[in-house]
């Protein structure tokens, strides 16, 4: 066995899971239908990852009372009328080997709507806004009571286990945490006073549903927040839960506007919250799950075999590949769909009240679409197909219409794979947008589809092959402003995709126009080398295809003395070596720079479409031959010309 300590059962309370793997519980926001009753979409999704073997699987923000409902497309569990849709989909997913789950949660003053509660009248310190009305003795009895009852009905619809969810900046953690709760009465103050809440709800839980129902806590080791709950709270807090009966403890970090976040991204260090697991695991006797960018098999087998932990929770990794588990049982774990840690369709697309979903695996909540058994059958009949540009647009479509039984040939014509992706994963921190086009180098390899690179002859090999069919899948390539004094600069003029791809960047001081990704990413590849950079911004905001996550550590990097930002800017002239701008109202000429760095939009190529047209055949722009746009765009549109074809 590859990883003999993660793939080996384990007992919570009454139970016992198939191995150690933990899809967590994630506030997916989406398979509800407008009462908030699981639909099969929600059923879909989950029962996936329960065909990928992995032991323990929750659904995530399980509302207790209304509220708590953080958002607004979130199972809820205040009513007995959920409890049949719940039912059918624990029924679903347990005929299959991992055990099902429920995390209960409140919201608390971290909830999208105006009705918002929480221990004091205080607004969350980001994110959501608002300021949420202080709980009396009377409602604080009322939500206690709520979670009771909500445990009852997930004991009741068959679920194997449940999780309280007292973490992330939520309402339970805001009762723990000194600078949310500012009460005067038994609910805050002293640490017994803070935790009383949770205690309370734990015995009312236990009281309703028997001692022999699984029950786990998820706690915050750290707030990450001045005047936060702190490690040492949670080694405090850790002994008293067990003696209260609780069966496992997960261990997590951060609340909204915390300085480490809570789903961090590419550029934390993968692993990040495990050594707070590991403090609170030396304190008690009970299971304790490890969380925090754990997105390798490898990374997960170490930390249970080392004894930082008992249960790896691996999130945005199941969400890009479900099947972790039958992986690592029986393909070694090779052949995993890498998370690249980007945060843009898991929590930026939910945050901003959209369905969640994931950048390298389309599949996130179409589950229900794609597993029926029309789509099941794949393709009617075997195709040659063409793809032209073995980026990761041409690279996911080839992939797909090879595993859906047609014949492909993929041409590109650099030497290289990866296409624009492949620079992009050359800036600091950004080294995991390259494992992704790994991934697909590998897979296109693994399904024998050959691959053709400095093929510049597409007529050549039009005559030469018969096809039924073309992916033009070309790529983009930088736009240069029509900005007067431009072509006559004598600053080296070079674009993001240059100074990525290693081109000599002339002196020390740089000037960038633009403030998309490209921009910002290539600036911090400039600083890192010693270079002093000023961004000129054309636009209001930065970055706004990043999600705000990934954005908000980038942005933290480029708080250094080397490099100026500037917004909102109008650019009346290139200069000999600078420009004339205007900057809040007053004009000014910034000069001084050696280079000029051009990062502000992309053009599709579309060179190969005269051939196509000449030979009559059916062809289909996707990824920035269609439009200029995201990695997401990308493999989305691959993937779904792959299937369609």
């Amino acid at each position: 066995m590859a990883y003999p300590h993660l793939m080996t059962p384990i007992t919570l309370g009454a139970m016992t899971a198939p191995n150690r793997l933990m899809m967590p519980a994630m506030s997916i926001n989406f398979g509800v239908d407008d009462r908030g009753y699981v639909t099969d979409q929600l059923t879909a999704y989950f029962l996936d990852r329960a065909r990928g073997g992995t032991g323990l699987l929750l659904v995530g923000g399980g509302a207790v009372h209304p509220s708590g409902l953080e958002l607004p497309h979130l199972p809820i569990l205040w009513e007995d009328g959920c409890i049949p849709a719940l039912e059918a989909m624990t029924r679903a997913v347990k005929a299959h080997e991992g055990r099902f789950g429920m995390q209960l949660m409140h919201g608390g003053r971290q909830s999208y709507h105006d009705q918002k509660v929480a221990p004091s009248a205080i607004p969350a310190p980001a994110v959501v806004k608002g300021i949420p009305r202080a709980l009396s003795g009377d409602d604080i009895a009322e939500l206690v009571a709520a979670f009771g009852d909500a445990a009852r009905r997930c004991r009741d619809a068959g679920f194997d286990f449940i999780e309280v969810h007292a973490a992330h900046g939520y309402l339970i953690n805001q009762f723990l945490s000194p600078n949310a709760n500012l009460r005067e009465d038994a609910y805050g103050g002293s640490f017994a006073n803070r935790i009383r809440f949770l205690m309370e709800l734990i015995a009312d839980i236990r009281q309703k549903t028997g001692d022999d129902f699984p029950l786990g806590i998820r706690i915050n080791g750290e707030d990450y927040l001045d005047g936060g709950w702190t490690l040492d709270d949670a080694r405090r807090l850790a002994p008293l839960l067990e003696r209260a009966g609780v069966d496992y403890l997960h261990i997590s970090a951060g609340v909204y506007g915390s300085s480490q976040l809570t789903i961090p991204s590419m550029y934390v260090p993968e692993g990040c919250f495990i050594h707070l697991a590991a403090e609170v695991k030396r304190v008690v006797d009970l299971p304790i799950v490890a969380v925090g960018r754990i997105k390798t098999l490898e990374m997960a087998e170490t930390v249970v075999a080392e004894g930082q932990a008992d249960i790896v929770a691996m999130g945005r990794a199941h969400l890009a590949d479900p099947h972790l588990a039958h992986k690592a049982n029986h393909e070694g774990g090779s052949n995993l769909r890498p998370c690249m840690g980007c945060c843009v369709g898991c929590i930026h697309a939910v945050l901003a009240l959209e369905p969640g979903g994931c950048v390298v695996n389309p599949d996130v909540g179409r589950e229900h679409l794609l597993h029926s058994p029309a789509t099941a059958a794949g393709a009617p009949s075997t195709k040659q197909i063409l793809v032209i540009g073995a980026g990761p647009a041409g690279m996911a479509a080839a992939r797909m219409a090879a595993l859906n039984g047609h014949k492909v040939r993929l041409v590109e014509q650099s030497d290289h794979t990866g296409g624009i992706a492949r620079l992009a994963a050359q800036a600091p921190g950004r080294r995991e947008v390259g494992e992704v086009m790994t991934y697909f180098r590998d897979e296109i390899e693994r399904l024998g589809i050959p691959v053709a690179l400095n093929s510049d002859g597409i007529e050549r090999i039009l005559e030469a092959d018969r096809f039924d069919a073309v992916v033009v899948a070309t790529g983009s390539l930088p736009e240069v402003p029509l900005i007067k004094g431009i072509a006559q600069t004598r600053m080296q003029l070079l674009s993001v995709l240059d100074v990525l791809a290693g081109e000599t960047v002339d002196g020390e001081c740089i000037l960038v126009l633009g403030g998309n990704q490209g921009a910002l990413t290539t600036t911090d590849f400039l600083a890192e080398a010693g270079k002093s950079v000023t961004i000129l911004n054309r636009q209001q905001h930065y970055a706004e295809e990043m999600s705000s996550n990934d954005r908000y550590y980038l942005r933290e990097r480029l708080k250094r003395d080397s490099v100026s930002l500037f917004k909102a800017v109008t650019v009346k002239r290139i200069l000999p070596d600078g420009a004339r701008v205007v900057i809040a109202g007053e004009t000014k000429d910034l000069v001084g720079f050696d280079a000029l760095v051009v990062a502000e939009g992309m053009t599709p190529i579309r060179d190969t479409l005269a051939a196509i047209r000449k030979r009559g055949l059916p062809f289909t722009l996707i990824g920035d031959a269609k439009e200029a746009r995201t990695l997401m765009h990308a493999i989305a549109e691959g993937e779904e010309i792959g299937r369609a074809i």
